[in-house]
């Protein structure tokens, strides 16, 4: 579960998280097995704030509010569709039924546009059944299919071994660690740095090798 889903990061002026390249045109919808990621629609503020409004997924995602609202949600889908919190904003939903599990994301660095970072969080009733490994894979390949990136980063609190589980099943390898701040917990907290560079993805004959 990563930083940059639910708050966009405050350092950005307003027009450069306007820009019209932030905006969804090159989002595709993405389908798997079982999971279609597809923008946020007004449709997902109940089930959104009913999941996301959980302590222990808050302190797990840097900038995820706790308690978190109606009101937040229906502001998260709004500047979602105005591509004011990342490049690419997906929820995350079954493909039989329609049914929200959580958010995924991908996010250009600031510094370094070869490099974008992933983010994800899912409902506690959604946990260990492989859909967060599920949707990071279909991220991640459309990622490197579509755009000129170098590589893509992702991080996770230091405690989450569940994340780490997903990242490292991606085929990320650990970089370090270091702080961020967390907007539940009112501080920083402890997180690990994993990256995936392109020619790491190339070399991996099919992710499911890697479940």
């Amino acid at each position: 579960m990563q930083s940059e889903l639910l708050r966009d990061r405050p350092s950005r002026p307003p027009e450069e998280r306007l820009r019209p390249d932030r905006l969804r045109s090159d989002c595709p919808v993405l389908l798997s097995q079982r999971l279609v990621l597809r923008a946020p629609h007004e449709e997902d503020i109940d089930a959104l704030a009913h999941l996301a409004n959980n302590a222990t997924i808050a302190t797990m995602v840097s900038r995820m509010p706790h308690p978190y609202t109606a009101k937040d949600a229906a502001d998260f889908v709004r500047r979602s569709k105005n591509g004011e919190i990342g490049k690419c904003v997906y929820a995350i939903t079954k493909g039989e039924n329609g049914e929200f599990l959580g958010c995924c994301a991908l996010e250009t660095h600031a510094e370094d546009e070869g490099t974008l970072e992933l983010g994800y969080w899912l409902g506690e009733p959604y946990w260990n059944k492989g859909y967060a490994t599920e949707a990071a894979h279909a991220l991640i390949d459309m990622a490197f299919r579509t755009r000129q990136i170098v590589q893509i980063d992702a991080r996770c609190r230091v405690t989450n071994i569940a994340s780490r589980r997903v990242i490292q099943k991606c085929g990320f390898q650990f970089q370090g660690s270091g702080m961020v701040g967390s907007l539940a917990m009112g501080g920083m907290m402890p997180v690990e740095w994993f990256r995936l560079d392109r020619k790491t993805w190339i070399s991996l004959k099919s992710w499911g090798e890697m479940r």
